[in-house]
């Protein structure tokens, strides 16, 4: 259960990232720089966070015993 917790976060967050680039792109294009800074802001947050995310996944996944 706990492995579907860091897969919806690192899926959330990544696609947190795809629209924060869209935006800031549309933002640079429409020369409003105060937004650009704003939006990259968040999807660097939301990267940091979606990293994190996957160091831990990666932590839980592999120190549990698979007995299989």
């Amino acid at each position: 259960m706990a492995n579907k917790k860091y897969w919806v976060i690192i899926f959330l967050t990544v696609a947190i990232n795809v629209v924060m680039l869209q935006w800031t792109v549309e933002s640079y294009l429409g020369r409003e720089y105060e937004q650009v800074v704003l939006f990259s802001g968040i999807a660097i947050i939301s990267a940091s966070i979606a990293f994190i995310a996957a160091v831990y996944w990666k932590k839980v996944e592999y120190a549990t015993d698979h007995d299989e």
